[in-house]
Parts: structure tokens; sequence; C-alpha cells
């Protein structure tokens, strides 16, 4: 589904579904397929789902950072007419979607943050980017999984091939930088929207206290576990994903 993509302008994205707004935001190294059981499941089932490619490379270097990703965001809502939105992310995708909640509360309903960045400073990985060497690239990605065959051959050239252009890896980096240094534990006590955490209980991206800690600093959270799962868990094991955020929705 992810795959029939719309381009608007500076704006390519999949959309289908009708209903309330659920805004999908994919991680650092993540493609919108990774999202693509819970895009068809949801559109499916009531709720108009957008998943926007982030310029994550388009960007001028000194505005690849979390905060021009967050006005990036805005402005797509603006121009699809969305006033209100659910905003689900992943990785990278959690943080924007918090920093956007922190700039524009009045755009969000709810949140749906799952392996997200935005306290634990190593989420984007301690060395990475490293280049040239294909067998450690195909080991950091298995590292993401708990079942490591999910890091097919396709998803391990993606990423060697991006961090092996030097534009890219350079962006990356900056990326990385941004997130470190746009840590939300001051903003999340602030943070009233109704809040759910689906976590891998074996995440070594984002680890299992760094669930706890944006449990405890969010007022209106509510936290999941996925076991047997890493830092994706809506593409390890979709089917428990879909379940416990359809239950959770549904609940508000």
């Amino acid at each position: 589904m992810t795959k029939k993509l719309t381009t608007e302008g500076k704006y390519t994205y999949a959309e289908a579904g009708e209903g309330p707004a659920i805004i999908i935001l994919h991680g650092l190294m993540g493609a919108l397929s990774n999202f693509d059981t819970t895009f068809n499941h949801f559109s499916s089932n009531g709720y108009k789902v957008l998943i926007p490619e982030l310029p994550l490379y388009k960007l001028p270097l000194l505005k690849t950072n979390v905060k021009q990703l967050s006005k990036f965001l805005k402005d797509f809502l603006e121009h699809k007419k969305i006033d209100k939105a659910i905003l689900l992310g992943n990785s990278l995708g959690g943080h924007i979607a918090l920093y956007f909640t922190k700039q524009y509360p009045e755009n969000v309903s709810s949140l749906v943050l799952t392996g997200s960045s935005g306290l634990y400073e190593k989420a984007m990985g301690d060395s990475f980017p490293k280049r040239g060497n294909y067998e450690y690239i195909e080991q950091k990605a298995k590292d993401v999984f708990y079942d490591p065959k999910i890091a097919t051959k396709e998803l391990v050239d993606d990423v060697y091939n991006t961090v092996n252009d030097r534009v890219k890896a350079l962006k990356t980096i900056y990326i990385a930088k941004s997130a470190i240094r746009h840590n939300m534990a001051k903003d999340l006590p602030e943070m009233q929207q109704a809040t759910c955490l689906i976590w891998g209980k074996q995440d070594n991206v984002t680890p299992p206290e760094a669930a706890l800690d944006f449990h405890k600093l969010l007022p209106n959270s509510d936290l999941f576990w996925i076991d047997k799962c890493g830092h994706a868990a809506m593409m390890e094991q979709p089917e428990e994903f879909n379940k416990i955020l359809a239950s959770w929705l549904a609940s508000k």
C-alpha cells in the first residue's frame, strides 16, 4: 500500500482511509514500507492514515535537525488541511512527534511512541555511521531487531548505500547530534496528550529503561511491552502492535 505514493510540490506521502487522522513518522533509516501492516490495518478500520516522506536528506545542512523536521510536519498538516492528528512515531519519528507536540500542542490529539528517541542519548547509535564496512553495517542493522532475519539484504543494502553517500552520511550525523541536543526530558511533564508507549522488551537501541523514563515523565501515558521484539515493533511484531494500538485508541 505504501508503494502507492502521491507527490504534491515538496510533499511525497502515502494516504488511505477515512476518519480521524493518524500521521506516521518514520525513523532515520526507516522506509515507509516498515509501517505497511499498520498503515493497511488502520486505514481499513476507521482512520485516515498518512505517512509523509521526511526530507532527511533534502534540507540544507544547517537545517538538517529535529526542529526543522518538526516545522516540515507542521507545513504538511497545513497542506493537507488537518487541524488535529494522532502522531505515531518510531525512533527519530517519535522524537519529531514529541518536538512537534512541544511547539504545536493544539494540533496533537494523542501520541503513539515506539522505540522513540528523545531521552536516551545513544538512540542514534554510538559509533554509527561507519562507512565502507558492509559486515559492520549488516551487524548494526541486525542488532536493531530481536530476530536478525528481519534485516533483509535489501534493508542492509539501503543502509549501506546511505552511509557510503558522503552527503547523506554527513546529514545523518547532523540529525543524530540534533537528536542528542534536543533532549525532551524537561518538556515531557508539560505534555498532557494521552500517549501510548509500545516497546520491544529486547530493544537494544532505545532500551526498556528509556520506555520507563518516558512513562514516568509523560503525565498521561500508558506503557505496553512486546516480548521477543527489538527496536521496530511495528515491523517485527505487527499483529501484536496493531492489536495493542487499536485497543488503546478505542479506549480514548
